[in-house]
């Protein structure tokens, strides 16, 4: 598979304990298996950190460096902090990433891009899609009575591979 220069893109929504994470890792390996490079961003509810007290990286964000890139012979990692606390966009976190074929996006509830809902109703929430015309399907385990747009089962990974591979968007066409 070419990689593209620019990523196909598509969110998976959905409350908290749907299940979002667990999809997003069975889905992975579904289209790596097809010969498609998969990047995920993941959008974090809390302040988080990566990194551990008392290293060197650490010691050097907590001297003021806007960034500080860890690397190794196996991975990197970028840390950016932001100085007053707004967080960078969603096309701007996608820029960031090396081509690939696909980025999925979990979280982000409120953007603008072709999103699966991922809903469990024993959360007892609402569902997202009837608010949100970005929803283009629901992955759920039974039936939401919900039919104008496609419901597949949480466990069908082919068929949530095959919604992706219809409905995610070039990065140029996000209407951020």
């Amino acid at each position: 598979m070419i990689l593209h220069p620019t990523p196909r893109v598509i969110g998976f929504a959905g409350w908290s304990g749907a299940g979002k994470t667990t999809l997003i890792t069975k889905l992975i390996p579904a289209l790596k298996v097809q010969g498609y490079h998969v990047s995920t961003i993941k959008h974090a509810h809390h302040g988080f950190d990566v990194d551990t007290k008392g290293k060197d990286s650490y010691k050097h964000r907590e001297a003021g460096a806007s960034e500080v890139l860890v690397a190794s012979n196996k991975r990197f990692a970028l840390l950016h902090d932001f100085e007053h606390g707004d967080e960078m966009c969603l096309t701007g976190l996608i820029s960031k990433l090396a081509a690939v074929d696909f980025v999925l996006v979990e979280g982000f509830k409120s953007a603008h891009l072709p999103k699966i809902e991922v809903y469990r109703e024993e959360n007892k929430k609402t569902l997202i899609a009837p608010n949100d015309p970005y929803i283009i399907a629901i992955a759920v385990q039974g039936d939401v009575g919900i039919n104008h747009i496609p419901v597949v089962d949480i466990d069908d990974i082919v068929a949530v591979a095959e919604l992706v591979k219809a409905h995610a968007v070039l990065l140029n066409q996000l209407a951020m």
